[in-house]
């Protein structure tokens, strides 16, 4: 695969690991015959580490033996976080540190988890990019508090604490977006 065709959320094998790549940046030449310049911010699928990847247009990386299939929550203990493959049953368990910042948005019956799959190992949990969560903690809102808009921490059901506009109160559903943490709306 070309450098100028690879784009955000590929997964391509760099020194003999699969990397994710997470953002592309595009440096033009400013001298006559000197070639555009593809930086890319990848993450390490099975270390976890990010990397910097930086190639001509004309240069290239091959694609990695990845897949990706659709599973649901089961249940974790203090080891593991056990998913169940939705198309063929299969059992994947990952330990826990490796998909702590992914368990923060995971609740039972979450549709549209992918786990990424190479060479047959499941190496993470791809989330979708924005989730449902009930608030079960948040301090109540002041009447004539204030003219403009102003938050307030809120603790989720799984634990997440983000913050929410004042006026959102105990047992209400946000939309929280998993990539940045940041609440984007009211359900």
């Amino acid at each position: 695969m070309l450098a100028k065709e690879i784009k955000p959320g590929a997964v391509v094998n760099y020194n003999d690991a699969p990397h994710m790549i997470e953002s592309v940046t595009v440096q033009s030449p400013s001298a006559r015959g000197s070639a555009t310049l593809y930086k890319f911010r990848a993450r390490n699928l099975i270390s976890k580490q990010k990397t910097d990847i930086t190639l001509k247009g004309t240069d290239g990386l091959d694609d990695a033996d990845f897949g990706r299939r659709e599973i649901t929550f089961m249940y974790a203990d203090n080891e593991n976080a056990y998913f169940l493959d939705s198309g063929d049953y299969n059992q994947y368990a990952l330990a826990r540190g490796d998909v702590a910042t992914e368990l923060q948005y995971i609740t039972e019956g979450l549709q549209g988890m992918l786990a990424m799959i190479y060479n047959g190992q499941c190496v993470g949990v791809q989330l979708p990019t924005a989730v449902d969560l009930k608030i079960t903690q948040c301090d109540p809102a002041v009447k004539g508090n204030s003219a403009t808009s102003r938050t307030k921490p809120a603790t989720l059901e799984t634990g997440l604490i983000v913050h929410v506009p004042e006026y959102l109160k105990e047992g209400e559903t946000v939309r929280v977006d998993t990539r940045s943490g940041d609440f984007l709306s009211r359900v």
